[in-house]
């Protein structure tokens, strides 16, 4: 199994996981500013973008382990949506390979349930799964919609979004599913508390993916975490608001550099 991994900028390593349906040139061009701060491993997800599909893939400690091997030791990892639950999971089965983590636009629930209410409805993501079977690249454009609604640069988002989606190729449909699979059963609430490692937790204040409610509780379960609300942002700030999430990350990634740094 090969991952597709681009490597730019110099600096302590940071490794940059996108979300589902994606792949690593989504990130859009905050990317030039911040690889002057790191040495960024931007990868596309097993099955995503020009990343080939691990056989046995079927959860996410098994996606995450298909791509521990393209983890520096000592990296911060940043993971966005999807991306954020593997950088979580990464660090649960190894807290000592990691320096610190990154979580936008991330949750350790994706969907809504009787003690969960900071998710997405689970009949949304129902109408995802269907369609996918029936027209995938239909519903991979309705989910980015989704994305985007709320936020106050909207328009200019999903065209961004919508005009990079091609960029890699296509994803493999097993990785899509299983995608999808992940983010109705995972539930990574419990393990927050044990996941020691310094954290910051950037929300969208209008996001409906995952509301800014569970980046709160993500935080607030996380023993090291700091938590901040991009006003008026949707699912994907980094692209919506580039400068304030580029400030907030880059000040983080200062105050925790590599030990030697330290």
């Amino acid at each position: 199994m090969t991952l597709h991994v681009e490597i730019r900028g110099a600096g302590p390593d940071l490794v940059l996981l996108h979300g589902w349906a994606l792949h690593g040139g989504m990130w859009g061009p905050w990317l030039d500013e911040l690889e002057r701060h790191a040495r960024l491993h931007v990868l596309d997800l097993p099955g995503h973008g020009r990343s080939e599909w691990p056989a046995g893939t079927h959860d996410l400690a098994s996606l995450a382990s298909a791509l521990f091997s393209s983890v520096p030791p000592g990296a911060a990892v940043l993971g966005w949506s999807l991306g954020g639950m593997l950088a979580l999971e990464l660090a649960r089965q190894h807290p000592r390979h990691l320096r610190a983590l990154l979580l936008v636009a991330t949750t350790p629930k994706f969907l809504a349930g009787p003690d969960w209410e900071h998710g997405l409805q689970p009949g949304v993501l129902d109408e995802f799964t269907r369609g996918l079977e029936q027209d995938y690249r239909r519903t991979v454009q309705d989910f980015l919609a989704l994305q985007t609604r709320g936020d106050e640069r909207a328009h200019e988002t999903l065209r961004l979004l919508r005009s990079r989606l091609d960029l890699h190729g296509e994803p493999d449909r097993r990785g899509l599913a299983t995608g999808l699979d992940i983010l109705r059963d995972a539930d990574l609430r419990d393990a927050l508390p044990q996941i020691a490692l310094p954290s910051l937790v950037v929300a969208g204040e209008r996001d409906r993916l995952t509301p800014p409610g569970a980046g709160h509780e993500l935080a607030a379960r996380l023993p090291a975490a700091r938590f901040h609300l991009i006003g008026r942002s949707g699912h994907a700030p980094f692209l919506s608001h580039p400068a304030a999430v580029l400030a907030e990350v880059t000040a983080f990634l200062s105050r925790h550099p590599p030990a030697e740094a330290a």
